[in-house]
């Protein structure tokens, strides 16, 4: 039998190791299964360079709770250590076995194998008193039996083992009895093992139940999956009722080499989170559910899983610690994501249109905030047009690449406008959100021959027409001297007169409602920019033209009858429009 100290290299560590280096409880699941998947990764290994014998056995690893002996132990039936290797990587803190193995066998890749600090095995002592291992080396020869305590104290001497492996037997301190209830040991489990690649088998008595896929669907080729199958991995994942608007399946290999799956969830309202949600794994380990940095800030409202096995995670495997790595993965990501935005625009439009709506908003929002996005995606983006279908600017544009582009920001209020573009054959786009407004105008930064106009922007003036007299009557019966008055033909069933409003104030005044609204108070007063253009062709106004009896109250009535189809009155304008229609009828 020999004794000890754990031997370390510079203070001891158990202190931290408890308190700081792992600062979530449940790692230590995480960190003992991994020791065992590593385990068995080399075993295999071994067998496939002939320097084991491969003696068929069923790789697994079981997992079982004792209430009464208050205790967890883990097994596996990998390739198990004996005195000298107990020794070795045991007894001498942060000398990771997986490091050497790594070196000796596989150069750089590490062919799956998990663990690299040498110091998850003892995240075992967070929640136990005392930890037991029995141990045997695929070469054969004695066991090893191994005891330590909290403090660092060990004991070990040989012992019987049939099998190569390693069984660990943790006694649970009086503070973490909560991990001997077999369904919070399963839901641990189920968040950090559940895509180990060996079998876990959560031992209940007679009861035995695998609780990880093995295979997970990222790690798959592609082409072999269905879309039942990534639907389905989706809502399990991350508890969505409804399948996910579309799917990215990303395999990089130089010089990234990492995998993951993305989704776009449907949006379920309009207060959704716009947060992503990607879960990180490193060799099929549950690392972080939401690690900074990993997925493009501009990307919101992603869900996915990313697998980085060259991850540069800090000792505890809880946060990134090379930021152009994770730099350059973001950035793969990003143009993964626009070329398959692209991708569904050339090859399944209809696909695309569809969803569009629940997409729409994401997809401009990262335009806008990252400039290489929105130039390889930009062209792709589609709006809604007011009499049904989608187009992008181009094609609303018929591939040139400058002219006018008309739209509407409320297709029920502005109706009226939206006819009469109608009767000319002209189309016009929907814009009825704060983020379509600013893309429109990001779009015109990028193409200063392209402009955006609202349908009720303005009118082409007919010059012949214009009425001093009748523009001085409107302008007293608005009561606003300042108010431009312009003359128009809109055809004798045209409405009397409509409200214009140029693309610049209205832009402005909505810049400082938002002001407003955000806090930015009153410092910024718009004046009222509202013009009237005045339907030359209408009979109510030839005949205001001649010496109509009650002129003033006409165009009172018209004014006000062209604000109701340009916005909603107030409280003041509605009482006077009632008395009008009273006094003139």
């Amino acid at each position: 039998m020999s004794k000890g100290a754990l031997s370390v290299d510079t203070e001891h560590l158990f202190p931290i190791i408890k308190k700081w280096l792992y600062s979530e409880k449940d790692i230590f699941i995480r960190e003992v299964v991994s020791n065992a998947c590593d385990a068995i990764t080399k075993h295999k290994r071994l067998i496939s360079l002939g320097e084991a014998e491969d003696d068929g056995c069923n790789y697994r690893i079981t997992i079982t709770a004792d209430k009464d002996e208050r205790t967890i132990t883990v097994c596996d039936n990998g390739i198990g250590m004996n005195s000298d290797e107990v020794e070795r990587y045991i007894n001498n803190i942060a000398l990771s076995g997986a490091v050497e193995f790594i070196s000796k066998y596989e150069g750089e890749s590490g062919s799956g194998i998990i663990g690299h600090f040498g110091l998850g095995f003892y995240s075992m002592f967070i929640v136990a008193e005392k930890v037991e291992m029995f141990t045997r080396s695929y070469k054969g020869g004695e066991g090893v039996h191994w005891i330590c305590d909290a403090n660092g104290n060990f004991e070990s001497e040989p012992c019987e083992r049939d099998t190569h492996g390693t069984e660990i037997i943790m006694h649970v301190s009086d503070d973490e009895l909560a991990y001997l209830d077999n369904e919070k040991l399963k839901s641990v489990l189920e968040r950090y093992c559940a895509f180990m690649p060996y079998d876990i088998v959560l031992v209940n008595g007679k009861d035995e139940t695998v609780v990880n896929d093995t295979n997970p669907l990222w790690q798959r080729n592609p082409s072999e999956i269905s879309d039942e199958e990534y639907n389905e991995f989706y809502k399990k994942v991350f508890n969505d009722y409804e399948d996910p608007l579309f799917k990215l399946h990303i395999v990089a290999d130089y010089p990234l080499n990492f995998k993951g799956v993305l989704f776009s969830p449907r949006r379920k309202s309009g207060y959704d989170s716009t947060e992503s949600e990607i879960k990180l794994f490193y060799n099929s380990v549950f690392v972080a559910d939401n690690i900074k940095g990993a997925c493009p800030e501009h990307l919101v409202n992603f869900r996915g899983i990313l697998d980085c096995p060259e991850l540069p995670l800090n000792v505890s495997r809880s946060y990134l610690q090379n930021d152009a790595y994770v730099r350059k993965v973001a950035s793969h990501i990003s143009k993964k994501v626009a070329d398959k935005l692209n991708s569904m625009f050339n090859n399944d439009r209809e696909a695309l249109e569809k969803n569009w709506n629940d997409m729409r908003a994401y997809f401009e929002y990262a335009c806008m905030r990252d400039e290489k996005f929105g130039d390889r995606a930009r062209n792709s983006i589609l709006f809604e047009k007011a009499e049904g279908g989608f187009a992008t600017v181009n094609e609303y544009l018929d591939g040139k690449d400058e002219g006018t582009v008309y739209y509407t920001s409320d297709k029920e209020g502005q109706s009226y406008y939206l006819d009469l573009f109608a009767e000319k054959e002209k189309p016009v786009l929907i814009l009825d959100s704060i983020i379509d407004n600013s893309f429109a105008q990001y779009f015109e930064s990028k193409n200063e021959k392209i402009k955006f106009r609202r349908v009720d922007s303005g009118f082409e003036e007919n010059e012949a027409s214009k009425n001093e007299r009748l523009a001085e009557i409107f302008k007293k019966a608005c009561g606003r001297d300042d108010i431009e008055i312009t003359f128009v033909s809109l055809g004798a069933d045209g409405a009397a007169a409509l409200i214009s409003l140029s693309e610049e104030s209205r832009r402005f005044a909505d810049m400082m409602k938002m002001y407003s609204m955000n806090g930015g108070g009153e410092a910024f007063k718009m004046p009222n920019s509202e013009a009237l253009a005045v339907n030359v062709d209408n009979p109510i106004i030839k005949k205001l033209e001649g010496d109509a009896e009650n002129a003033e109250e006409l165009a009172k009535h018209i004014y006000l009858s062209a604000v109701l189809l340009s916005r909603t009155l107030t409280a003041e304008e509605a009482k006077e429009f009632v008395r009008l229609n009273n006094r003139l009828l």
